[in-house]
């Protein structure tokens, strides 16, 4: 049976009202400023807080299932039922696949119970870690999940905890290890009581949010608990494999030891506990390796990161977007560049940001299993005026490409819901206030961003419309379509020919068209004897001399038209020609000539 712990320095009376019972507590005296109930609760007792008398939510609540301003609900982890005896955990290395998925949009019923029964067809394409985007429970029943008030509570329009229980046991019973998006460097404008129970913010930092979490002000070792055991509460308590840490760079803290070094740390120690590999994944702005350095060897020890910059690299060259933070990008040496060496900003000026930006990556110490790369990611996607996806600025025969140039690379690739079969359904930015004041000022905020971008008001999706998030739903009828299927089955082929390749030891070369360096017509990726080649033009056939080792030359994957591959006097050269929008993926092949392949 739980006990609760409270919070509360900037309380002088705290208690609990339980039903038509006021159950004072007492002070822990061994914690200042903490409280502790004196009688343990059952669970599924509801119950407020009384601070001073007024009524509050329990912020480290682990259930909200009136929402974040109603009653709190005791649960008990202990009394969860798990019928994943022997998942023997999943590390995230150089074999691993990366799905991301919303729970909300998913399916068209939103819950992580219809999430769990499309795990299978995760399980089909090669997938081995699913990442949900947040869950700690938010004002309103739609969001993307990033303005969690309840750091603790599965958020009860998803399915409540024993949603995520139910859903974590099927992935382990399915092969799928599961990752958490967790979110400690904000919380959301709605439903926010934390301020009322002590310094969980401060004003010596600030972030796009407004004030910094209190990491490193005075009251600062109690928020980093209480971050720290929500971290290690949702491992732990509902068999999660990993979090992803989500903007890392807004953690301010000027501490010697850092949160993410105590939470690396304490992670790792957990993992020892239970026996299975436990993941920490940074998203991070700052390209520094260091995220991801062993603490041994002053790093802080995550476990990967994600990487922007190849993200940038390819979009480019997939759809020719040049604004913005993509201008840095725009040229084939500027995607060698990423490629080869991790970050393209890796001390180099960065004309965004108007400075110099990053540190270089030296792969002896730093492997490529580190960075977690990707095509479309929710804030890719997301944060586009209208939600657009890959397949709708592209043609599907440079979509194909860019999936073959992602599962060509040493890094771990990541695929956004829907990815795979090339979804037409947009992904727009919503949200669910109820208070009619903030949600005004969201949509307002919204619209007011992207006018700076020509974009006019009426064209852009207003978050609030229940409209917006039904077109952002994944319609799962796309799969019964003949592109869908035809994109499903090349995905598939180019997972299947990655977890078949030894895992790459040396940097990709990346080879281009220099006769049109900022418009591509064809580029190739070589890495440990696998070659990724693909003829982005959409009218000419285009051959080139390809030198293959001691093992016999193999096609892989092809997309569109089968390659030709023909002998030449020499037994190890070979022609290989490729027709208009043609991607194929070879093994056994040690050089790829780098002058211009001959139209045909």
């Amino acid at each position: 049976m739980p006990r609760l712990d409270i919070w509360a320095p900037r309380a002088s009376q705290v208690a609990l009202e339980v039903a038509d019972q006021i159950l004072p507590l007492a002070q822990d005296p061994s914690r200042p400023g903490w409280w502790t109930s004196c009688d343990d609760l059952a669970p599924g007792i509801d119950y407020l807080v009384l601070l001073d008398g007024e009524r509050v939510p329990d912020p480290r609540a682990r259930w909200a299932p009136a929402g974040v301003d109603g009653p709190s609900r005791v649960v008990d982890p202990a009394a969860f039922v798990w019928r994943d005896e022997g998942w023997p955990g999943a590390e995230l290395g150089s074999r691993s696949l990366v799905y991301e998925l919303h729970v909300g949009t998913f399916t068209r019923e939103g819950t992580l119970t219809s999430a769990a029964q499309r795990l299978g067809h995760l399980a089909d394409l090669g997938v081995s870690h699913v990442e949900l985007l947040p869950l700690a429970a938010f004002d309103g029943d739609r969001g993307w999940g990033y303005d969690g008030v309840l750091i603790d509570a599965v958020h009860e329009a998803y399915g409540g905890p024993q949603g995520l229980v139910d859903f974590v046991d099927m992935a382990h019973r399915t092969g799928l290890a599961v990752i958490l998006d967790v979110v400690h460097n904000h919380l959301g404008p709605s439903g926010n009581q934390w301020e009322k129970f002590g310094p969980f913010f401060t004003d010596l930092h600030h972030t796009p949010w407004g004030s910094a979490i209190n990491l490193d002000a005075p009251g600062s070792d109690d928020v980093r608990r209480i971050l720290l055991d929500s971290a290690l509460g949702w491992l732990r308590d509902y068999h999660l494999d990993g979090l992803r840490l989500d903007a890392v760079h807004e953690l301010h803290d000027t501490r010697a030891t850092t949160f993410l070094e105590d939470l690396s740390r304490e992670v790792a120690a957990l993992s020892h506990e239970v026996r299975r590999p436990l993941c920490l994944v940074a998203e991070s702005d700052r390209n520094d390796p260091l995220t991801v350095t062993d603490r041994a060897h002053g790093g802080l020890g995550l476990t990967a990161q994600w990487n922007d910059d190849v993200h940038h690299a390819l979009h480019w060259l997939l759809t020719g977007e040049a604004g913005g933070y993509y201008a840095d990008f725009a040229s084939g040496s500027a995607v060698a560049d990423t490629l080869r060496h991790t970050f393209l900003h890796n001390g180099r000026f960065s004309t965004f940001r108007g400075r110099s930006h990053g540190r270089p990556v030296d792969p002896r110490r730093t492997p490529s299993e580190r960075f977690v790369v990707a095509l479309q990611t929710h804030d890719q996607v997301g944060n586009r005026a209208r939600g657009e996806r890959l397949s709708m600025l592209t043609s599907v025969d440079r979509a194909a490409a860019g999936a073959a140039l992602l599962f060509a690379l040493p890094y771990v690739p990541m695929l956004f819901m829907g990815e795979e079969w090339g979804a037409q359904t947009h992904w727009c930015f919503f949200s669910s206030f109820h208070d009619p004041e903030l949600a005004r000022a969201v949509t307002e905020g919204r619209r007011t961003e992207f006018s700076s971008h020509g974009w006019a008001a009426r064209d852009v999706p207003d978050p609030q419309d229940l409209r917006t998030f039904q077109s952002s739903v994944l319609d799962w009828s796309e799969l019964d379509t003949d592109n869908g299927q035809r994109m499903l089955s090349w995905y598939r082929q180019l997972s299947t020919a990655r977890r078949n390749r030894v895992p790459a030891t040396e940097p990709p070369t990346f080879v281009w068209d220099t006769e049109r360096p900022t418009q591509l017509s064809w580029c190739a990726v070589l890495a440990d004897g696998w070659l990724t080649c693909t003829n982005l033009s959409g009218d000419a056939s285009l051959t080139w001399e390809v030198t293959s080792d001691r093992h016999r030359m193999q096609v892989e994957a092809a997309w569109k038209d089968a390659p030709t591959i023909n002998a030449t006097g020499n037994p190890q050269r070979h022609t290989l020609t490729l027709g208009p929008g043609s991607t194929v993926v070879l093994s056994g092949v040690s050089s790829l000539s780098e002058s211009t392949p001959v139209a045909t």
